[in-house]
């Protein structure tokens, strides 16, 4: 039976939510769309333009070399972040003395402000001797490179930036790793299976749910990567950092151009939608559900 008091109390606590959603979610979706098709730098009017920014930006050689630059950071940066996430996971499962300080000393870079460790990095990356890496390098005889002065190195060094902080992941490979039935182990060893006999054929199949987790997450994030390239390299030298996202701060709070950036908002949303669903297609087929 149809209670109003009641209906009006549930209205009551939902509102702080609907509020919070049409002002601050919806809102800003719905006008950044509305803005995608107009000339806008925020001291006039926006001026209706149609498609001209969507037209503009596919004849813009630097959107593409953003765009380039976030797929090849993927291509690298996504495997190996897979790969480091297992490795340390396995290694952090081990039951020995002080696990859970070398548990927590592989996490905590994951929970360092962006910006800190960005600044952090910038003195191991210096180019000369007196960046980190370079001085060791230097005692083995070793000429360091640039790093993020040049161009053939600065998006290498975000990579290796990227994953000194894999710990987030890492955590999530360990819970489904201890989620795995230790009978499946047992038997394993009587039938003398090897290390990697294990690892192949129980450990890995068992931990696609979280393998397909954390790529999927990974992919939403990496076209969503910028703050060390902002505060590291500002994109350059030669654009060889310009990401996606990072492009479209600068023709929205550097040049004012906020059509324009709202055109590569909306574009970036397809993108991510399309990965994420190929991702789906291709790869959760391949998922492996205890019970299924």
């Amino acid at each position: 039976m149809f209670n109003f008091s009641r209906s009006i109390l549930v209205l009551g606590f939902l509102l702080p939510w609907l509020f919070g959603f049409f002002v601050f979610l919806l809102g800003p979706i719905s006008a950044s769309f509305y803005l995608s098709f107009t000339e806008y730098d925020i001291l006039r009017k926006p001026v209706w333009t149609g498609f001209d920014n969507y037209t503009l930006l596919f004849q813009d050689p630097i959107f593409w070399k953003s765009l380039s630059v976030t797929f090849i950071y993927a291509f690298f940066f996504l495997p190996l972040s897979v790969i480091a996430g297992i490795s340390l996971a396995l290694l952090l499962n081990q039951k020995i003395a002080g696990i859970s300080v070398y548990r927590t000393c592989f996490y905590l870079p994951s929970i360092i402000p962006l910006v800190a460790s960005s600044i952090i990095w910038l003195w191991i990356f210096r180019g000369d001797e007196g960046g980190l890496i370079n001085y060791f390098l230097n005692k083995m005889n070793i000429t360091g490179p640039l790093w993020l002065s040049d161009s053939k190195w600065a998006l290498a060094a975000l990579i290796i930036m990227g994953l000194w902080s894999v710990g987030n992941s890492v955590l999530i490979y360990l819970a489904g790793l201890q989620d795995i039935p230790h009978t499946l182990y047992e038997a394993a060893d009587l039938d003398g299976a090897t290390f990697f006999g294990k690892l192949f054929f129980i450990t890995i199949p068992m931990l696609t749910p979280t393998i397909f987790f954390n790529l999927v997450v990974g992919i939403i994030s990496i076209f969503q990567y910028f703050v060390p390239a902002y505060v590291m390299t500002s994109g350059g030298p030669q654009y060889a950092t310009t990401f996606y996202s990072l492009y479209a701060y600068q023709n929205a709070f550097e040049d004012f151009k906020f059509g324009y950036a709202s055109a590569m908002a909306w574009i970036l949303f397809l993108i991510v939608v399309f990965f994420t669903w190929l991702a789906f297609r291709e790869f959760g087929k391949r998922v492996f559900y205890q019970g299924k």
